[in-house]
Parts: C-alpha cells; sequence; structure tokens
C-alpha cells in the first residue's frame, strides 16, 4: 500500500496522462512543486514497487497497477468535493483542499455510502469525471470558451482550474456550471471576449479566464 507522499505523486502522473501530457520528471515537479532530485529519487521507488515503468529519458507511465490506484485516489478527492458541495452546502471553491486531505483515507465504506448517497455521480462540482470501482469513467471533450466564435452560445461544463481565485472571480459574477454564454465580440488586442449570460449583458471575460472555462457549443 503506498503512503501518502506516494499517493499524491501517483495522482500527479495520473492527471498529467489524462490531460494527455508528457510525463517527465520536470513535469512531475513542476505540477507537485518540487525540485527535479526528490522527483528522480521516488520515480525509482515507485518503478520498484511496480506503479510505473520508467527508462532514463523516456516519458513515465503508470502500469495497470498504478493506474487503477490512482484512479481511486481521484474518485475519493472527487467524491469528497461532491459531498461536501451537495450535502454539506461548502462553495466549491471551499473543498479541494479539505478534499486533499480526505483523499488519503482507507476506508472503502466511507466513500461507498459517500456515492450512495450522492446517488452515484460521474462528474465533481467542477465537472470533472468520478472514476468509478474500477477506476473507469466516461470521459467527456469539451472545448474551451475561448475557441468559441462571436455569434454562437456554449454551456459551461467545467473548469480546467479548481483554483480559489478562479472560482470565487465565477461566483462574483454569477458563474456556474450551466451558464449558457452568448459570444458577442472577441477583442483583437488581448482575445477578451464580450458575452452575455443569464440576465448579465455586455460582460467582458479575459482571455485567461475564457481559456480555463470548458464549454460544449449550443447548436
Amino acid at each position: 500500500m503506498p503512503t501518502q507522499t506516494k499517493e499524491n505523486y501517483l495522482k500527479a502522473i495520473y492527471l498529467l496522462e489524462q490531460n494527455k501530457l508528457k510525463v517527465t520528471i520536470t513535469a512531475i515537479g513542476k505540477e507537485m512543486g518540487v525540485s527535479k532530485p526528490t522527483v528522480n529519487n521516488m520515480i525509482k521507488k515507485l518503478d520498484q514497487n511496480g506503479w510505473i515503468n520508467y527508462e532514463k529519458y523516456k516519458p513515465i507511465q503508470l502500469t495497470d497497477q498504478g493506474k487503477l490506484t490512482a484512479a481511486l485516489i481521484v474518485r475519493k478527492h472527487r467524491l469528497t468535493e461532491m459531498f461536501l458541495v451537495n450535502v454539506m452546502g461548502f462553495g466549491w471553491e471551499e473543498v479541494h483542499q479539505i478534499a486533499e486531505e480526505m483523499e488519503h483515507l482507507k476506508s472503502e465504506a466511507l466513500f461507498d455510502r459517500m456515492d450512495e448517497l450522492l446517488g452515484y455521480p460521474t462528474n465533481d462540482p467542477h465537472g470533472s469525471p468520478i472514476p468509478d470501482k474500477k477506476g473507469e469513467y466516461n470521459r467527456k471533450t469539451y472545448v474551451k470558451l475561448s475557441s468559441i466564435q462571436p455569434g454562437k452560445k456554449a454551456i459551461l461544463k467545467a473548469v480546467g482550474d479548481s483554483s480559489v481565485l478562479l472560482l470565487t472571480m465565477l461566483n462574483e459574477k454569477a458563474i456556474t456550471l450551466g451558464t449558457i454564454f452568448e459570444i458577442h465580440k472577441i477583442e483583437e488586442f488581448d482575445h477578451s471576449m464580450i458575452v452575455d449570460y443569464e440576465e448579465n449583458k455586455s460582460v467582458m471575460l479575459s482571455h485567461e479566464v475564457c481559456k480555463r472555462l470548458l464549454v460544449d457549443e449550443v447548436r
């Protein structure tokens, strides 16, 4: 059974893979905020334990065992976030750090009960998919709001960044999952967008925000 530190590394590698990014020592170090030598030392341990395949100068890959272990950590994290929001009334900007601590609990019964009480959700409060007990999920492909052209409409399905700063800003602008945007204009200078949504008219959203909002185009 992996330690908490090893679980954090497995989750970081898993999320990089899910985002279709090249998994390297440098990428893992950036994701976790640690030095390359620190990552290199841990990667060797994970390889010895059979959780990853590692060859020098080649991308790091999770083994089937490592992928399942990581997916179940992510499952616990996202179920916790959903429980905190839907049952306990936390805001979506408040739950990440609590879930970071809860994901290391070993009680399967606790998370199975959460899942049951929530009605077996497939996505967390930020729109990210929740793996099932086999580590599987149906991954939906969304596009960035920044890619939608003027005159089109798009519905917010997920956020690509669950930072407190972004989610708090979205709260202040009354933007939630399910919000439908109508794009009026994209500024040529900085690619910011002028949009309507709900009762809000001609709202400017920066390019940095728009590329973090994942949407389906409304046809």
